[in-house]
């Protein structure tokens, strides 16, 4: 008989690259309501992913899994919740691309080993996804996924004889790229990061002792758990009866921690190398203040809610009043009932509305975190103007995205990336901004008080921590000719920006 339960099917469909980003969460806890626990743990994560999220639950004997498309809150109820009776528990919400979105791409995953099944939730994107599935499938390996997650469920599954750590070792030593990890068998739970740490993953202790392990330090807060500390980079994490077990498993390459968590990703309230974020945002701001002085505005106002700290720090330091110019709207999430066409050109206007008594014939600077298109900017700054806004000074707190992201992030191919093709007085004639000024990458490690040596900052500067293969490259960095004349965003010839080559030990 399995000792797996599986409540819901899967339809396939054609394979392609898993870009997401992620939340994870993972506890450890006989005697608690691990399920319902998850579920708030996922509840305080869902800025990480909004179309699928899953929970996966051990009885000490058997797992059971719990996944669907849709936001947590309506992917879990009282009646799944009080079926996911165990010891322990993982679960997942994910963000994916277009056409990755379907059932049996959710997490968590289940492998099939000789000594019974594990379950894995993965936050990041492997490198070498295709060289390792490839070796599986000619051992004889089926996939029910198009995702990378699999891969690494089933390898674990492959290697697992009755040690998972020692199986996480082996499997740690083969796969490359970006991976955060909580693994879940009948008798344990594992935390999991890869040795660059480029995604973040926390451990935490509940006040009865049991252990809690999550993407952000946010999900510990809400479930009433004490934070410890960041997982190592290169570490295991092993909870069981026995208690809580340490594993340097693979050597720690460097500290690399996505820049863009401290940006924009995590929650403000996260902590990332004991930084609490809204603070090292709001240092963002006035950072930029300083970098990019505005001198006769009237206001300062955020792009709500990831500018807000920003906004502020950029008020406190140029003495422009702090004001809000835009009302977001708190019920927008992700649907599947696709917008007419209509509905796609009102763009920025379904989620924001402008003040127009803060707007009206003012000077505004307009604080955001990161240009990626461009496409949303414009709209936002094209309302404002028609709101009254007499001026709009354009101020985003990140450098400008030039070279996409092969660890995890849902980000374009180098050829949609608008600063990847074009100048920054050309993005500012584009977005139709009086004015353009990003923070520089120096103004953002000012802003954290850490070297760059402790970050992923590839999207900035195109030095990725692990070498990316020439043909996993190609995928996404398809820039031709260098741009003769201003173009409209998104189209255009481009301009060949990165040496394949062009990596950072």
């Amino acid at each position: 008989m399995d000792n797996y339960l599986l409540e819901d099917g899967c339809n396939h469909q054609d394979a392609d690259s898993p870009k997401e980003e992620c939340g994870i969460f993972g506890i450890y806890a006989p005697g608690e309501e691990v399920s319902r626990i998850a579920f708030f743990g996922l509840f305080a994560l869902q800025h990480r992913g909004q179309e699928s999220a899953g929970i996966a639950v051990s009885d000490g004997h058997n797992i059971r899994l719990h996944k669907e498309m849709g936001l947590v809150t309506q992917v879990f109820n009282e009646e799944s919740i009080r079926a996911l009776q165990g010891i322990s528990a993982i679960g997942h919400t994910r963000y994916s691309t277009t056409g990755s979105s379907v059932l049996c791409n959710a997490q968590p995953l289940v492998g099939f080993s000789s000594c019974g099944p594990i379950a894995v939730a993965h936050n990041g994107n492997l490198i070498n996804t295709s060289e390792i599935r490839n070796e599986l499938e000619a051992e004889g390996c089926h996939f029910e996924t198009t995702n990378d997650s699999e891969v690494i469920a089933q390898l674990l599954a492959r290697v697992y004889r009755g040690n998972i750590e020692a199986a996480m070792c082996e499997v740690m030593g083969r796969i490359k790229g970006a991976y955060s990890l909580v693994v879940l068998t009948p008798e344990k739970l594992l935390g999991v990061r890869d040795p660059c740490g480029i995604r973040p993953l926390c451990l935490g202790r509940l006040g009865n002792g049991h252990y809690v392990i999550a993407s952000e330090s946010c999900a510990l807060t809400t479930v009433g758990a004490h934070y410890l500390r960041e997982v190592e980079p290169g570490e295991i994490i092993s909870i069981g009866q026995h208690g809580l077990q340490e594993i340097q498993a693979v050597p720690m390459q460097r500290r690399a921690t996505c820049l863009l968590e401290f940006i924009y990703f995590a929650r403000p309230d996260s902590m990332l190398y004991n930084r609490t974020l809204h603070t090292v945002r709001r240092r963002m701001g006035q950072e930029l203040a300083r970098e990019h002085p505005c001198p006769g505005a009237h206001v300062v106002i955020p792009i709500p809610d990831t500018g807000t700290p920003a906004a502020l720090g950029y008020a406190e330091v140029s003495r422009i009043p702090y004001g809000e110019g835009v009302i977001k709207s708190r019920y927008i999430q992700r649907t599947f009932i696709q917008p007419s066409q209509r509905m796609r050109d009102m763009g920025a206007r379904m989620k924001y509305t402008p003040l127009k008594e803060t707007l009206a014939g003012r000077k505004v600077v307009m604080v955001d975190d990161t240009i990626v298109r461009g496409t949303t900017t414009d709209k936002l700054v094209r309302m404002l103007f028609e709101a009254g806004a007499a001026e709009v000074h354009v101020r985003i707190t990140a450098p400008p995205v030039k070279y996409p992201c092969f660890y995890g992030i849902d980000m374009a191919d180098q050829d949609e990336l608008v600063a990847a093709r074009h100048s920054v007085e050309e993005i500012r004639q584009l977005i139709g901004a009086t004015s353009l000024g990003y923070l520089s990458l120096q103004g953002v490690l000012r802003a954290i008080d850490m070297g760059r040596d402790n970050f992923c900052r590839a999207c900035f500067d195109g030095k990725y921590p692990v070498p990316i293969p020439p043909q996993v490259k190609l995928t996404k960095m398809m820039l031709e000719e260098p741009v003769k004349r201003l173009a409209p965003v998104g189209t255009g010839p481009e301009e060949s920006l990165l040496d394949l080559n062009d990596t950072e030990e």
